[in-house]
């Protein structure tokens, strides 16, 4: 299958510059003694180790390895951690991950009502962050109160977008969407898609382990802390090589959701695989995928049906495992 199709045309980092609420997240608060230790016992990354100079992004899954939500996630204070995750997702992730406390010295909240969360990107964000400004991906600042997270750049055809999530009190986060160009959150999403890192959403909880969206190449996975849910399952799929399903980047003509599932014209009676995010650019539309690796190597694909909307695969800003090549 031909991967070389360019990416659409954009007008340069101008339209993807400047701040935005971003309403579909939500912040779980995590305090106590023992919050560092019970969150490390259930998130697919590192928390134990975790510093105030940087962030992380991890998976909460299943007993079967399948990811129920996914986090953007950091150390507030010396017992205090800030989990950002999809909105839609939020009250039954809570309402499961408090059934686990048990008897730990940590209390489980939603603080959505108190912390915003913003995206910030482009040249106009960076030169307000200043010379602090966190420069690689999942690095912190602390300022005035507020995280300001380092993501993954969004890769745009040989250039990349510097982005940040911003996360902290109400009352601030309209002094930050004052200082800065107002970004539309349709140009947001845009980035978040090509950037190649895949939130879970209501719509897709329940349905990938982590590799299947490329966690561990995003920083998403940790192969070296201890047991959490779904450990088992995860680290099999990496220690024994037997993943037959990657996230890749699609285009295409027609509207996108996550959820539809995509055919290949090779062997059109099943779904070769489903849309886990997807964005507007214009009159063209963009999709992250989780697919089967053979699909992507030869045949067509095609949106909700058999002989649906074509689709044309997009370069990823990363590269993938050598079972993942497309070529």
């Amino acid at each position: 299958m031909d991967t070389t199709t360019a990416f659409p045309a954009q007008s340069a980092e101008l339209r993807s510059s400047g701040a935005c609420v971003l309403p579909d997240w939500g912040v779980i608060r995590a305090v106590g003694a023992d919050a560092a230790t019970f969150l490390h016992g259930q998130l697919s990354n590192d928390v134990s180790r975790l510093d105030l100079a940087h962030a992380r992004l991890g998976a909460y899954c299943t007993p079967q390895g399948r990811m129920l939500a996914s986090f953007v996630y950091t150390r507030a204070g010396a017992e205090e951690y800030w989990l950002a995750c999809s909105a839609d997702v939020l009250a039954p992730t809570l309402k499961r991950l408090s059934m686990f406390v048990m008897r730990a010295k940590a209390r489980l909240s939603d603080a959505s009502a108190e912390l915003t969360v913003l995206g910030l990107a482009g040249a106009p964000a960076a030169a307000w962050l200043g010379a602090d400004a966190p420069a690689q991906a999942w690095d912190k600042l602390d300022r005035d109160g507020a995280a300001v997270i380092r993501l993954p750049d969004s890769g745009l055809g040989g250039a990349a977008i510097d982005r940040w999530l911003w996360i902290g009190p109400a009352a601030q986060a309209q002094d930050v969407l004052g200082a800065l160009p107002a970004l539309d959150m349709a140009q947001w999403q845009q980035l978040e898609v090509r950037s190649g890192v895949v939130p879970v959403v209501a719509a897709t909880s329940g349905q990938f382990v982590p590799q299947m969206l490329n966690y561990e190449l995003v920083g998403g996975v940790d192969f070296k802390k201890g047991c959490y849910p779904g450990q088992e399952i995860v680290a099999r799929s990496h220690y024994l090589g037997k993943l037959k399903r990657r996230a890749f980047l699609l285009s295409g003509d027609a509207a996108m959701a996550p959820a539809q599932e995509v055919f290949w014209s090779e062997d059109p009676g099943q779904p070769a695989g489903v849309l886990a995010r997807t964005a507007a650019d214009g009159a063209r539309h963009l999709a992250l995928a989780e697919l089967k690796i053979a699909v992507t190597r030869s045949g067509a694909l095609h949106l909700g049906q058999p002989d649906g909307p074509l689709l044309q695969m997009l370069p990823l800003p990363y590269a993938l495992p050598h079972d993942a090549e497309t070529a």
